[in-house]
């Protein structure tokens, strides 16, 4: 009999449960299918049951004698190379169940982190992935999310580059002066772009020189992006392999409100499924909905007129929507429905 390690126990435990409600029989063919899933598991580069969120620690592990971060050889790229390898969406059935697992234990593990979070405090943000460190929207989302991380929200994104990362960025910063916040982003400032050299360790060199304490932030990536580094800012990282479990996921836990920064065509779509969850009210209330950016949102992408003119002629229902530039006023509004609730 072959030792079976520990991370696929939960695999055959899965199995001896079907076997127990069902009568089946395990001929000597179906048994090798078995032992060669096992053995696939074994061998594939993540853990198909992991037992925790993922971290900075855990997605970023490889250094150099000098201390220097060895990105191609660290976890997240181990596996993201694995995953187009193996390829993204054809893939082999043994190479689907484990990454079924993995996204299976994934949530099992989300789920159990937000059980000590008040619903109403969790705060979705959405926007595009490309925008600079040194674009004055990406300050406005960082002291956003610094504000509102102080008054005890937990702020979510799709734990990406850009906006997604001057959310997590402001989060990291809570508790601290905002002169820090301002000192800490001319060192990002030395690698505006995710594509630039230098992205991932201006990021490390900001969190060295100011150690998070207890605030938290909820990043959840996916692997289908995996080109775009997971911003190691994010204190608790849910990353997937499927990426539509993961879009949905981050609307749908932002029970508080979601803040919708310029993006192109995957912001786009997010604001449209958070219309569809208000409009049904498909969890008995309807969430804020805040488009950060009034130039943007009312003239270059027109999603803001069309909503109210659809609300105008009820085509929606139960949206409540806010236009504004300012970040003071987006955490007046969701605070105010927090405190509603």
């Amino acid at each position: 009999m072959k030792f079976i390690p520990p991370k696929h126990f939960a695999f055959c435990r899965f199995y001896l449960i079907f076997a127990e409600k069902h009568v089946i029989m395990i001929t000597i063919p179906d048994f090798h299918v078995l032992e060669s899933i096992v053995e696939y598991m074994q061998d594939v580069p993540y853990d198909v049951t992991p037992r925790s969120l993922y971290n900075a620690s855990t997605l970023y592990d490889q250094r150099d004698a000098d201390g220097h971060l060895i990105v191609d050889k660290c976890y997240d790229q181990r596996v993201y190379k694995h995953y187009i390898n193996a390829g993204k969406h054809v893939c082999g059935e043994q190479e689907m169940l484990a990454r079924a697992l993995h996204d299976y234990a994934m949530d099992r593990e989300l789920q159990r982190y937000l059980e000590a979070w008040d619903k109403q405090r969790v705060v979705g943000v959405m926007g595009g992935h490309q925008l600079l460190r040194t674009d004055k929207m990406y300050r406005e989302i960082a002291f956003l999310s610094k504000e509102l991380t102080e008054r005890h929200s937990l702020m979510v994104t799709g734990g990406g580059p850009g906006a997604m990362e001057a959310t997590h960025f402001g989060a990291w910063m809570a508790g601290k002066p905002n002169q820090d916040l301002e000192k800490a982003l001319e060192t990002l400032a030395q690698a505006p772009s995710f594509k630039d050299a230098g992205w991932l360790e201006t990021s490390f060199e900001v969190m060295q020189s100011y150690p998070q304490n207890e605030f938290r932030s909820l990043g959840i990536p996916t692997w289908l992006y995996g080109h775009e580094p997971s911003t190691p800012f994010a204190t608790d990282i849910a990353k997937y392999f499927d990426n539509s479990i993961r879009e949905d996921t981050i609307l749908t836990i932002a029970f508080g409100g979601v803040i919708f920064t310029p993006g192109s065509a995957g912001t786009m779509q997010e604001v449209f499924q958070e219309a569809v969850q208000n409009h049904y009210l498909s969890f008995g209330f309807s969430s804020p909905m805040i488009f950060l950016g009034r130039k943007f949102w009312d003239e270059e992408m027109p999603v803001y007129p069309f909503l109210e003119q659809m609300m105008k002629e009820g085509r929606y229902k139960n949206l409540q929507l806010t236009l504004t530039d300012s970040f003071h006023e987006a955490v007046q509004d969701l605070l105010k429905f927090r405190n509603n609730m």
